[in-house]
């Protein structure tokens, strides 16, 4: 097998994990919804947890984390010793991409996914743990004193390449988190829109009795 199709082939898993519609399995299963037709409409665990409960919406984020780690680890681990004159970071970073845009564009769902957060998380966790921490103290302050996690996941986007870049990593790390960036905020942008209209949803995970 050459190394080109391995490499193909290894990307085409990434997606397809990535693509598993995990909120919209919780919704139809729990409550018999299509989770695109209430809330905010977005297939991610913030909504789910809007629209379905906490415990799904838990659910939905360990598993959205794992669709990212498997893809750096096990999906990596498996195509790899076919794979020549391939920088191993480098591969794992591109399968790591791999799997964010198979959650963003799943093709399960015509290609109207989530935002990608919490499986970014998940590779990020893998491939470039030091960057990780920081960004997600970043995003806990900002959703603390706003409770706006599109805020939130803004600040937790641009962090990435911040902290890559202040931490010396890897080029090919930066190049990762920039691309990141980038599609992070090109998924929010209409939560953007709303957070400068002032009409953006907050969320509120603790209520007072």
């Amino acid at each position: 097998m050459s190394s080109t199709l391995t490499v193909s082939l290894a990307l085409l898993a990434s997606y397809l994990i990535g693509s598993i519609p995990t909120s919209f399995v919780c919704a139809k299963v729990t409550k018999g919804i299509d989770i695109r037709q209430h809330g905010s409409r977005n297939v991610g665990a913030t909504n789910v947890l809007r629209v379905v409960g906490k415990v799904p919406a838990l659910l939905v984020l360990i598993i959205d984390i794992l669709k990212g780690v498997f893809a750096v680890t096990i999906v990596a681990t498996y195509f790899h010793p076919y794979i020549k004159n391939l920088d191993y970071g480098l591969y794992r970073a591109i399968l790591g991409l791999a799997a964010i845009c198979g959650h963003i564009w799943p093709v399960f769902l015509k290609f109207k996914g989530g935002k990608g957060v919490a499986t970014t998380i998940g590779v990020i966790m893998i491939i470039a743990p030091v960057i990780l921490l920081p960004s997600l103290i970043a995003w806990l302050i900002v959703f603390l004193a706003t409770k706006y996690v599109s805020l939130a996941s803004l600040v937790l986007g641009a962090s990435f390449p911040i902290s890559a870049a202040i931490l010396s990593q890897p080029y090919y790390i930066v190049v990762f988190a920039v691309t990141i960036c980038i599609l992070n905020c090109y998924k929010h942008k209409d939560n953007i829109r709303r957070l400068l209209r002032g009409e953006e949803s907050k969320t509120i995970i603790f209520r007072s009795s």
